[in-house]
């Protein structure tokens, strides 16, 4: 029996998931695919354990997360542009939504960003995105209440987003 059995089915299975969700910690696509890269390096060794008993999913998602915020404390000679290429003439509200979210969301600290994309992307709740980040769910509570507010000053253009009534309840 090898020991990375099922690995490659979970990379598979799971790939796309885990990239979206890089993607939108990084904010940067080669960024994201270099996050990926190095936390299923990780995984890989340890997948044995992991096979055993443990939550792969939840283990790559948590390495995930604390992989990006180790990479926001250290200091890179180059870092990628929060700026958008100048806009195409024509685009969708959708679209411009993306970008606009995408910049603001660069704006957020590393463990605010985590929060908001844990919460809103992952759908995960309070208790699943406190065990990711490895917190309280307080301190979960209090962190999306503080990166609304922030997205809400450095973006007011998604107010429309921002004032749906699930994440009003969710930031009070």
């Amino acid at each position: 029996m090898d020991h990375h059995d099922g690995f490659r089915e979970f990379v598979l299975a799971r790939q796309q998931a885990l990239m979206r969700t890089a993607y939108l910690l990084t904010g940067d696509a080669h960024l994201a695919e270099d996050l990926l890269q190095s936390v299923l390096i990780k995984v890989a060794g340890q997948w044995g354990k992991l096979s055993r008993g443990g939550n792969p999913e939840a283990y790559t998602r948590k390495a995930l997360v604390n992989q990006y915020i180790s990479w926001r404390r250290r200091p890179r000679p180059e870092l990628p542009s929060a700026e958008v290429p100048e806009r195409a003439a024509t685009g969708d509200d959708a679209t411009l939504d993306r970008i606009v979210l995408r910049q603001a969301l660069a704006k957020l600290g590393p463990r605010q960003r985590a929060v908001i994309v844990l919460r809103f992307w992952e759908d995960l709740t309070e208790a699943q995105a406190a065990e990711v980040l490895g917190c309280s769910v307080g301190t979960v509570k209090s962190q999306t209440h503080h990166a609304l507010t922030r997205l809400r000053t450095i973006a007011p253009e998604l107010a429309h987003l921002l004032n749906d009534p699930e994440i009003v309840e969710v930031s009070r």
